[in-house]
């Protein structure tokens, strides 16, 4: 697995083998999600909406929409609501404004009930304006407006001395008054268009009135995360967490899946590869206690990384491959042919195809079961056994605790004279004729006193 590619068959394995426990951490997780919604009270947020008249360019709405969530706009904001508790800095988190298109600059206003975030809203909306008016006014020069009220004031002067003069210059009855009278009228024309586009040229008399474009609308809903957004999130956080943890434990898995690697770790040949017809429960654990009842709930205590099971053929087929295993075995131990056949600890598949082995050899060569513990292994001192004979099932032990096995056997004064890798297969609805299952698969007795002769 830790070669493999992440296909989808692996993802739909985990789902069909982990059901449960990605169903617990997935209620896990609504649960999660559920006590961070109370943990954060549900908030409301609306938006009002300030209009800028005149022309003004995009850096220049950037700045009104800073200027209208800065400290000054939002501490007058919070004076003017008095809410109890709550400050400037408080409300500096809840507001927020952007530059939306038609000089307009929305400020939005969030709070924990619809009545607050309007109040809010609205509220921020009023100080910006002001804030803002005032602002241009301050930034007027005094002197440049002085000027510009003693020139209106000449112009008035002006106008009126140019009246006096059409006046002195006659009805128009002669051609020369006439003249006059149309170049003092083109004069005043002149001053006044000058005065009128100074008016305008004046920035402070274009931007200076901002609008509120009506109040703010009453929420009806929710500003997101809702309590079921966070309630929905926390379960598809689980979930993901819950599959990716699977996989980056299959991918850093170490246990051996290939007979050769298996081999090398024991320091022995392979005799060959036998098939365990798959029962509910073959390759569980028998532990006891509450801890393991909940490992057997959750549906853990079974290996999901490892394939289905193929279908395998009938009895006398499965036979074949226990009697040649048990041929080679005598092609390769001396007379007489005693031999002490090993199996970790837990691994029912293996413990399964001994119990076959002993059933098939019969009394040639003579087999004596025992079950070694991979945590601290520990075989049997040598009696009159020849040699040790390690039945391990593939993808459920790592090297190091092969290794150890191995090293137990060395250290009994066992040699390992083979392995014989042990595979679950499915049998089909119909068996043979032939041996009956109880001779076929005998029981065990656990421990060192298992045998397979008639003693």
């Amino acid at each position: 697995m830790s070669d493999d590619t992440i296909r989808l068959v692996t993802i739909g394995r985990i789902l069909r083998r982990r059901w449960r426990l990605l169903a617990v951490l997935t209620v896990v997780g609504a649960l999660v999600g559920y006590g961070a919604s109370l943990l954060f009270p549900p908030r409301y947020t609306t938006s009002a909406s300030v209009l800028l008249p005149g022309a003004w360019e995009e850096r220049e709405l950037l700045t009104q929409a800073e200027i209208a969530t800065s400290s000054v706009v939002v501490d007058r904001a919070a004076a003017a609501l008095g809410w109890p508790g709550v400050d400037g800095s408080e409300l500096r988190d809840r507001v927020s404004a952007a530059a939306a298109d038609g000089n307009i600059v929305r400020i939005s206003g969030t709070a924990d009930t619809p009545e607050r975030a309007q109040r809010l809203s609205d509220q921020v909306a009023h100080q910006f304006v002001t804030f803002a008016a005032r602002i241009v006014g301050d930034d007027t020069d005094p002197e440049a407006a002085t000027q510009l009220d003693a020139l209106r004031k000449m112009v008035v002067q002006t106008n009126r001395r140019i009246t006096e003069l059409a006046d002195a210059a006659g009805p128009g009855r002669t051609v020369e008054s006439v003249q006059t009278r149309t170049e003092l009228t083109k004069l005043r024309t002149a001053l006044q268009g000058a005065i009128n586009k100074l008016d305008q040229a004046d920035p402070a008399a274009d931007q200076a009135t901002l609008v509120v474009m009506g109040p703010a609308a009453l929420p009806t809903g929710e500003a997101p995360p809702t309590r079921m957004q966070l309630i929905l999130g926390g379960a598809l956080l689980f979930f993901l967490l819950s599959v990716i943890g699977h996989l980056t434990a299959a991918r850093m898995s170490r246990r051996l899946r290939g007979e050769a690697e298996i081999a090398a770790a024991l320091g022995s040949a392979s005799l060959g590869t036998v098939d365990v017809p798959g029962e509910g429960g073959a390759h569980r654990p028998r532990e006891g206690g509450p801890r393991a009842r909940i490992r057997r709930l959750l549906g853990v205590d079974v290996r999901w990384d490892v394939p289905a099971p193929l279908t395998s053929g009938d009895d006398a087929g499965r036979r074949i491959r226990y009697r040649r295993v048990c041929a080679r075995l005598r092609d390769r131990l001396p007379a007489p042919r005693r031999l002490l056949v090993v199996v970790p600890d837990g691994d029912g598949i293996a413990h399964r195809a001994a119990g076959q082995l002993v059933a098939e050899a019969e009394d040639d060569p003579l087999l004596r079961v025992v079950e070694v513990s991979v945590a601290q292994p520990l075989v049997p001192d040598r009696d009159d056994e020849c040699g040790a004979l390690v039945v391990v099932s593939a993808g459920s032990w790592t090297a190091a605790q092969l290794t150890g096995v191995a090293e137990a056997c060395a250290d009994a004064k066992h040699e390992v004279v083979g392995i014989v890798l042990a595979g679950q297969v499915r049998t089909r609805s119909t068996r043979s004729a032939g041996r009956p299952r109880e001779a076929a698969t005998p029981a065990l007795a656990d421990g060192d006193d298992a045998t397979g002769d008639a003693r």
